[in-house]
């Protein structure tokens, strides 16, 4: 989880040629890339996660665009565990305009920090909103 942790709030690396922002779950979110890299980070995080300890620029999702596909690695912050998010893997088509990206994965549940050894599916969705 250490990883997870430093990967939470560290800066995107290198200069992003593209930069937009898009809407999740009530949240600004701003997407970054670089070559096929992508990374989706808070731009404005909707008021409950502040205290999961998301700001402005938390790691939400990093990975990759192949095609019309992402894949990479999603983030699931809790306020039992601030500063501690769950990391697991997702992935998921863009829609046709590329106005919407969907990524799917499945995660453990976790219970104020202790793993219930039960697993559900996330489905986070990223609308395009404007240039950044």
């Amino acid at each position: 989880m250490a990883a997870a942790t430093l990967m939470s709030t560290m800066a995107v690396p290198g200069p992003a040629l593209a930069d937009s922002c898009w809407t999740h779950n009530g949240s600004l979110m701003r997407l970054q890339a670089q070559g096929n890299q992508r990374w989706l980070s808070y731009e404005r995080p909707r008021q409950q996660l502040h205290a999961a300890g998301v700001r402005r620029g938390t790691l939400l999702f990093d990975g990759f665009k192949t095609g019309d596909w992402y894949s990479g690695t999603a983030r699931v912050f809790s306020k039992y565990c601030p500063g501690n998010p769950l990391a697991y893997a997702v992935e998921g088509p863009v829609r046709g305009d590329q106005l919407q990206v969907t990524v799917r994965g499945t995660r453990q549940v976790f219970r104020q920090c202790q793993p219930t050894g039960r697993y559900k599916t996330d489905t986070l969705v990223f609308t395009y909103s404007h240039q950044c």
